[in-house]
């Protein structure tokens, strides 16, 4: 996404932020410049984040981070992702937080999803992994299950680190890419309902909207459904 649609993504999601409001933020570039015109409008707002870098950027920038255990309810949040669809199903591989990502999605009455055209299809892709976060003891059993449902595991290295790539929890990620996925709920129930996973990267049922920005302008996606828990 270039600067300019980046921008434009933030500019319309800035619209449905009010003063008074506990709002989430996710990561990303696009964000960035959202929490820059909230501190531009001088927004009285709280904010809770699942991303450092956003969390350092709104402190930075004067805005109130609370702790997401010291919340129980957020009026609005807005994130990135790898891709999403019609339906609003979506996957978002890239940054390993998804746990917390979902679960500030969960707490959120809407999350929004902010992209460019590019990351929307009719129907999800999954030209992109669904990243699990599983504990240690448990990446033989979940390998073995999740090659049952004909998934090809990858566990998640960095080149800056020697050995796996460890969440803020202390656990594991896995990547596993699927070639073509029927019943994306019932994917996502399957592996949520494997022992030793902890969170999906795979969003069902989180996203009531996403914001989707173009050279030809911007068009808003709604869940045709009431948001599901």
């Amino acid at each position: 996404m270039g600067d300019e649609l980046k921008k434009a993504g933030a500019k319309e999601a800035l619209k449905l932020i009010k003063s008074g409001r506990v709002v989430g933020l996710g990561g990303g570039s696009t964000i960035a410049y959202l929490v820059g015109m909230i501190a531009a409008e001088n927004l009285d707002i709280k904010v809770v984040t699942p991303s450092m870098k956003t969390r350092m950027l709104c402190l930075s920038r004067g805005l109130e981070v609370m702790e997401t255990f010291r919340v129980e309810y957020i009026d609005i949040a807005f994130d990135g992702c790898d891709e999403v669809d019609e339906d609003l199903n979506a996957l978002k591989s890239g940054g390993g937080i998804h746990t917390l990502e979902k679960l500030i999605g969960a707490m959120a009455d809407e999350y929004i999803l902010l992209v460019d055209e590019s990351k929307v299809s009719e129907a999800l892709t999954f030209s992109h992994p669904v990243v699990l976060e599983i504990i240690k003891e448990a990446m033989g059993h979940v390998a073995r299950k999740v090659e049952e449902l004909g998934g090809i595991v990858t566990m998640r290295q960095s080149g800056a680190k020697d050995g796996f790539t460890i969440t803020e929890h202390g656990n594991l990620l896995m990547d596993v890419q699927f070639a073509k996925v029927d019943d994306i709920a019932g994917l996502e129930a399957k592996l949520k309902n494997i022992n030793g996973v902890i969170a999906t990267s795979l969003f069902v049922t989180e996203v009531t909207g996403a914001i989707v920005t173009s050279e030809q302008g911007v068009r808003v996606l709604s869940r045709k459904t009431e948001k599901g828990e």
